[in-house]
């Protein structure tokens, strides 16, 4: 996208909304890869520290249910918490130190070196581009697969709320990014239906090893199936973890399973920190692009020193905050505008697509931008904010001013939508009118960014050439050449007779 078609004037700042967005998501997602690390090492033992009580962050309520249930007693669970429960907010998040999210706490050390090995690690691996991040996703990508279908031979779930690692992302700009790396002429048709399928592959996968295991829990546990899943993060680092010491080499399970979600996070932030550099590169290219390896430490660095809060004995509220207002509501209102667009210029984006490919989509995909898109999005939309509901961490709810800050946070975004069209209204002349309709019309400058490609309608937009006949030779490399064909097939016979002739008079003399 950033590449191969140049933006519409008013939809420039849209684009910062979605930046804004996604630097908000980086941030609290990398510390969500923190506490993934910080059970890798703790895994890194002969026995797992969450598996039985008696450890000094454990209370007088704990109590190790699968062991009471082995001793053929009924299990009263009244009143008493897991030793996974205890280790996730006593140990790690040390929640007991903070009163609120207005009263962090200290710093917690541990988790805030994890946080930097966090953002090492990324760096590292964007530091090239696509060129270094590629090569790693290679490994990630694949290597959860690998682990999952171990697991549901094992019986340990991979619960639902984790599918996000697997989602599509509709509206983060990752997958536009890593597109826009793609030749001009790429299948991208193609692309759509594998992307799509293996999305959903995934999930039904996911969803076998989930229900697979659900039940076994609920027996082992001695209690119905709605107490074993829990909500939130509790899904991944207590209900897992406690899964993890019923198997036989629990500290191997638990290493293999962290390290599995570690790359399956490393995958989405490769994509957001990508979506980041590229599309700020791609604005100021002759002075970023030099300098790109040094603006992604900038970006890592100031992200990493945003993200501080988040490791504090209370940084959980503040990733609540993060998680519910950073790409809700605000989210949609960015992809309902790129939709709405769309479906205003539906034709136009066909044919552009048609050179790309060398055919038009078909109904389906028409009726999809015109209609369907835009009017699902749009009652997501209000829906969401019908069923709106004050964040909350367990029985803590967020006060109101952090509240306020949330939405102030989710109204950023929005706000670039309605700043893009003014400011692209006070760079035409004549009246509103006249104005409003030159903002929406493409810039003289729409088009593929490359010369080279610019075939079909957009050639005589190119400096200095009204005819294709300049192009024929990028033409022939390239195809696609759509509505010129004729064209250009009689250009290629004109030049074809003009060699001939200057052959023909060069024998002559």
């Amino acid at each position: 996208m950033y590449e191969d078609f140049l933006l519409l004037p008013a939809q420039v700042l849209a684009w910062v909304g979605v930046i804004i967005i996604v630097s908000l998501v980086a941030i609290y997602y990398n510390m969500i890869i923190t506490y993934v690390l910080f059970f890798l090492f703790a895994s890194l033992t002969r026995d797992l520290p969450w598996q039985h009580c008696g450890h000094w962050w454990n209370t007088e309520h704990c109590l190790d249910h699968r062991r009471g249930n082995q001793s053929g007693h009924a299990l009263n669970t009244t009143g008493t918490v897991s030793p996974s429960e205890e280790y996730w907010s006593r140990r790690v998040l040390h929640i007991q130190g903070s009163s609120g999210v207005g009263h962090p706490g200290a710093v917690r050390w541990n988790l805030c070196l994890c946080l930097l090995l966090s953002w090492v690690i990324v760096f590292m691996c964007i530091l090239k581009g696509v060129k270094s991040s590629g090569k790693v996703v290679y490994f990630t990508a694949t290597f959860p697969y690998i682990i999952l279908l171990m697991l549901l031979v094992q019986g340990v779930w991979i619960e639902a709320a984790l599918q996000i690692f697997y989602s599509l992302g509709v509206g983060f700009g990752g997958l536009l990014t890593f597109a826009s790396y793609n030749t001009f002429h790429q299948n991208i048709y193609r692309d759509t239906f594998i992307v799509t399928l293996g999305n959903a592959f995934t999930s039904i996968l996911a969803g076998f090893a989930i229900f697979y295991v659900l039940g076994y829990m609920s027996q082992e546990l001695g209690v119905p199936v709605n107490q074993v899943a829990q909500a939130g993060p509790e899904l991944a680092f207590v209900v897992y973890p406690q899964a993890m010491t019923m198997l036989p080499l629990a500290p191997l399970w638990s290493f293999l399973f962290f390290f599995m979600l570690l790359t399956l996070g490393f995958d989405s932030q490769f994509a957001f920190m990508e979506t980041i550099v590229t599309a700020v590169t791609d604005e100021f290219p002759y002075f970023l692009r030099p300098r790109k390896a040094l603006f992604s430490a900038c970006v890592s660095v100031a992200m990493f020193l945003m993200g501080i809060i988040l490791t504090t004995a209370g940084g959980m509220y503040w990733l609540v905050l993060f998680d519910d207002y950073s790409a809700g509501f605000e989210l949609m209102v960015v992809v309902i505008t790129s939709c709405f667009v769309i479906s205003a210029s539906v034709q136009r984006f066909s044919q552009d697509i048609k050179m790309m490919l060398g055919f038009e989509p078909g109904i389906y995909f028409t009726a999809c931008w015109r209609y369907l898109s835009p009017l699902t999005m749009a009652a997501l939309l209000v829906y969401s904010i019908v069923k709106y509901q004050p964040s909350e961490y367990g029985t803590y709810k967020l006060p109101q001013w952090a509240e306020t800050l949330g939405i102030l946070m989710g109204l950023l975004p929005c706000l670039m939508v309605p700043a893009g069209m003014v400011v692209a209204l006070l760079r035409q002349e004549g009246t509103l009118l006249q104005r409003l309709r030159q903002a929406i019309r493409p810039s003289l400058e729409w088009g593929p960014s490359l010369d080279e490609n610019r075939t079909g309608i957009y050639m005589n937009t190119l400096p200095g050439c009204q005819s294709p006949r300049p192009l024929m030779v990028h033409l022939r490399k390239y195809g696609g050449m759509t509505s010129y064909e004729n064209t250009a097939m009689e250009v290629d016979k004109e030049m074809e007779m003009e060699m001939e002739t200057e052959i023909e008079e060069a024998l002559t003399i």
